[in-house]
């Protein structure tokens, strides 16, 4: 099969890429088992990419069974250079309303127990997050807003939470006071493996509520969360696809060489096993 460079994860009420021409659907085995769902592999803007449902179709995933781990690898396997993401996420200000799409640059970690790393079972690696989202890529999705007439917001910090439930009241006012910008329950996890894979990597949150701190919004409820999301959809269809046109074929930045300085195990230590796991993420620099 024909290399893929561009990935796309589509969140809750994105299941499909509209404008993905020659479609395949291809199924990836990793050795952190299988993804969410198979891959909608096409064309779009003239370059190769791969279509995720973070869900499954039919949404059958919850966000706390995700195996971000298998999501990620299988991207690399299938080649992928750069991710976007699109997520449902509340709004904590008021600022960031319903129909907004926020480009996020900071991520805030409220999940508990969840894999976020392919490192372990004897070998160490702790790649530099301090700016977890592509730059880079930030700013094509910027400017592709603007070329395609899709307004963006750029900056802000996303808190991911364990879920399935929303927020308490209480917990939104705190989430508030810390300064976050909005809250999601996906990302986090997304944006340290994409790392590690040294895949560049940046989210299309797309606000659907306030949250539950808010008067006019103090119960939110599914049917009202994908009433806007339906709305929204299609133009976080329209910046994936301006977007994509922009994107080159080399990478600016250094998400591509993350794991260069960040693996600390002597390579003569490392079992046999685990090199072979993850051999197409550290070939390059472990034989």
């Amino acid at each position: 099969m024909e290399r893929v460079q561009i990935g796309i994860i589509g969140g809750s009420g994105l299941y499909q890429m509209a404008g993905l021409t020659g479609i395949e659907e291809v199924s990836v085995d990793t050795p952190f088992g299988k993804p969410s769902d198979s891959f909608l592999v096409g064309t779009i803007e003239g370059k190769r990419v791969a279509f995720l449902a973070r869900h499954a179709r039919g949404h059958r995933i919850l966000p706390s069974e995700l195996n971000f781990r298998a999501n990620i690898y299988a991207m690399k396997k299938l080649g992928v250079e750069s991710i976007l993401s699109a997520s449902a996420v509340g709004s904590l200000q008021e600022e960031h309303r319903p129909l907004d799409i926020v480009i996020p640059d900071q991520f805030f970690d409220r999940t508990r127990g969840r894999i976020s790393t392919f490192f372990g079972d004897g070998l160490v690696a702790h790649v530099s997050f301090a700016h977890p989202i592509c730059g880079h890529l930030s700013d094509k999705l910027v400017s592709a807003g603007k070329l395609c007439g899709v307004p963006v917001k750029r900056g802000g910090t996303y808190l991911c939470m364990e879920g399935p439930a929303f927020s308490t009241l209480a917990e939104s006012n705190v989430y508030r006071s810390w300064g976050m910008d909005i809250i999601g329950m996906t990302n986090l996890q997304e944006a340290k493996l994409a790392r590690e894979a040294e895949i560049c990597y940046a989210t299309m949150a797309l606000v659907t509520d306030y949250d539950c701190w808010h008067p006019g919004h103090d119960a939110v409820t599914v049917d009202q969360v994908i009433a806007v999301l339906n709305q929204n959809s299609e133009n976080a269809q329209k910046l994936i696809r301006e977007t994509v046109g922009l994107l080159g074929e080399e990478r600016s930045c250094k998400c591509g060489s993350a794991l260069k300085s960040a693996i600390m195990t002597d390579p003569a230590k490392i079992p046999a096993a685990t090199k072979e796991k993850l051999g197409m993420l550290i070939g390059k620099y472990i034989s």
